[in-house]
């Protein structure tokens, strides 16, 4: 999470008001707004990659991938954030007629960067894991291909780890597959062309 842009309590509305004619992202939690920061290049073409990939798999299905500009609520946890990507199947549920404020993804996935790593894990995913709807948690690693996969079960979340280009994940909420090979692809030095070619 980036530093506090204000240290004014705001209220939730307040926010959505400000956020909606920003020149810049931030988000929002329990009355404080967070300014965000820029991306690597690793970090927007994983997230790319991996909307690409779903993209594909979730064509003809009632299903919908969004990519770092569509808000998420946790209700509960009285926060808004902006993950990487997430995806909801069935009818997507807005805050209002604006349609700018996701209510109810089934999977979110953030793309892991050293500014945000802590937070991502942290934070985050306490503030994620109020979601009622929320089924699957991913956290993507940039610098090797690594994905920690959560599960929600009955009685609490279940980590799986893929590592490795070999690797995929299954994300079984939405009947999709992420292959660890697609999601790094362009990303990893041995996998970029060299200068001489």
């Amino acid at each position: 999470m980036s530093a506090v842009l204000n240290p004014s309590h705001y209220t939730a509305e307040e926010y959505i008001a400000r956020e909606r004619s920003a020149l810049y992202k931030s988000e929002f939690h329990d009355g404080q707004i967070y300014a965000m920061t820029g991306a690597s290049r690793e970090h927007n073409l994983i997230a790319v990659n991996i909307a690409g990939e779903l993209r594909d798999q979730l064509k003809k299905r009632p299903c919908e991938a969004y990519i770092n500009d569509m808000r998420v609520k946790a209700a509960e946890a009285r926060s808004y954030h902006y993950p990487d990507v997430a995806v909801v199947c069935g009818a997507p549920q807005f805050e209002d007629a604006h349609v700018d404020t996701l209510l109810n993804p089934a999977v979110l996935i953030e793309v892991l960067s050293p500014s945000t790593e802590a937070y991502d894990r942290g934070g985050k995913f306490t503030h994620y894991r109020k979601i009622p709807g929320l089924r699957e948690y991913l956290l993507v690693a940039q610098d090797q291909p690594s994905i920690e996969h959560y599960v929600r079960h009955e009685d609490g979340w279940i980590l799986t780890e893929a590592v490795g280009l070999d690797a995929s994940v299954p994300l079984d909420s939405i009947a999709c597959v992420l292959s660890l090979r697609e999601v790094y692809d362009k990303v990893l030095d041995d996998e970029l062309p060299s200068s001489g070619d």
